[in-house]
């Protein structure tokens, strides 16, 4: 099998698994950059569909085939995916995902058994695997920073991943890449007293007039646009996770299905209750455009937020 043939994705840390498939569409590009890429969420596959999914083109090219949560692929399925694995077809490179745990251990197993190339992505739990990863996020960005400054960090930033990558990667690029405890203090002051969460919490909750003061405080403060952009979407992700799981779960094995801690479960259940499907996906598009912008370099990154919290409040109202 080629070395790229099948990779095999374990863990339930989002970031470092959009990291590792975006790394293999890249490298797949670098290759060939017409290669189309496929990503089936859950239960987007079907008997059969892996058969025609990974059959020749007409029109030839490269594919990238992402199979999401493998764990729920069942026997059947399952099955199909390691039958393939056995004869991968040309110029396809098939990426399996699976949360890591029993559920669905024959997919792991089996893939391994006939070489998948495998990626841990662990979650990142305790606090000297927080400090490795800032410290290695600062590298990947170009800069150095002391353990002490990573500790300054998280202590200002929070435990997001996504967060803490946007704010070594912010600190990197307005520092010039030495970043110490003084460079931490002067680009994240206040950031105790208010932070993208609470921005993110008031807008949820419908409460306009409060966001915009918080959020206008936040950037006074120095609280980078790209930080409150990811505390947004995290929030209405959450609003999107909670309401979409099944009927009926809760306690330890909802909190496990959906990678989220109880006593934040039950705040976005409260949260909730002000808002409709529709709604949900509305402010999910708000904070898409939101990041894009951001990220974009907008003409304007505080009227770009100021619009993306009136259209979550907005999206909440329209019930």
């Amino acid at each position: 099998m080629p070395a790229d043939a099948i990779t095999l994705i374990v863990g339930d840390e989002e970031l470092l698994v959009e990291r590792a498939i975006g790394d293999i569409v890249a490298s797949a590009r670098a290759e060939d950059p017409e290669t189309e890429v496929i990503d089936l969420g859950p239960g987007g596959l079907e008997p059969g569909r892996l058969a025609e999914l990974t059959s020749p083109s007409l029109f030839g090219g490269g594919k990238v085939l992402v199979l999401r949560s493998g764990q729920d692929l069942g026997k059947d399925l399952t099955a199909e995916v390691l039958a393939y694995a056995k004869r991968p077809a040309e110029d396809v490179a098939l990426v399996a995902v699976h949360h890591g745990g029993a559920k669905g251990k024959a997919l792991v197993d089996g893939l391994s058994k006939a070489g998948a190339r495998k990626v841990s992505c662990p979650k990142v739990t305790k606090v000297g695997e927080r400090i490795d990863f800032v410290r290695g996020e600062i590298r990947r960005a170009g800069g150095k920073i002391s353990p002490d400054g990573a500790r300054s960090l998280l202590d200002a930033v929070g435990n997001d991943l996504r967060e803490l990558a946007g704010a070594c990667s912010q600190l990197v690029a307005d520092t010039g890449g030495k970043v110490d405890d003084a460079a931490v203090a002067r680009y994240y002051r206040g950031r105790a007293e208010v932070s993208g969460f609470t921005v993110a919490d008031k807008a949820i909750e419908g409460q306009l007039a409060e966001a915009l003061e918080q959020l206008r405080w936040a950037l006074a403060t120095g609280v980078a646009p790209v930080l409150i952009v990811s505390a947004l979407a995290q929030g209405v992700r959450g609003l999107a996770k909670v309401g979409g799981a099944p009927r009926g779960a809760r306690g330890a094995a909802l909190a496990k299905d959906l990678g989220m801690p109880p006593w934040k479960i039950d705040r976005v259940q409260r949260q909730l209750r002000g808002w409709s499907g529709d709604g949900v996906a509305r402010a999910l598009s708000a904070v898409a455009e939101a990041d894009a912008q951001v990220k974009g370099g907008a003409a304007d990154p505080a009227y770009a937020l100021e619009k993306t919290v009136a259209d979550i409040v907005a999206a909440r109202q329209s019930r």
